[in-house]
């Protein structure tokens, strides 16, 4: 699943939580369902946020190399 898949699914469980027309089991579900996707979310994003720390270095390393010269 990618991030704004999973943000979208999450947004659908809280809308059904709000309302309050399901069930406690129900709700249980849901909320764990949406644990899960939060989990999922936040490794994306931790992913995402290694990928583009790798990039700054690198892109940092081509322009203190280019001052150099």
């Amino acid at each position: 699943m990618d991030f704004e898949e999973g943000n979208q699914k999450l947004q659908e469980i809280v809308k059904k939580l709000e309302k309050g027309d399901v069930s406690l089991e129900e709700s249980t579900k849901l909320y764990e369902q949406g644990v899960a996707i939060a989990k999922e979310c936040a490794k994306v994003l931790a992913d995402c946020k290694g990928k583009v720390t790798i990039l700054k270095e690198e892109l940092s390393q081509i322009t203190d190399g280019e001052e150099n010269d």
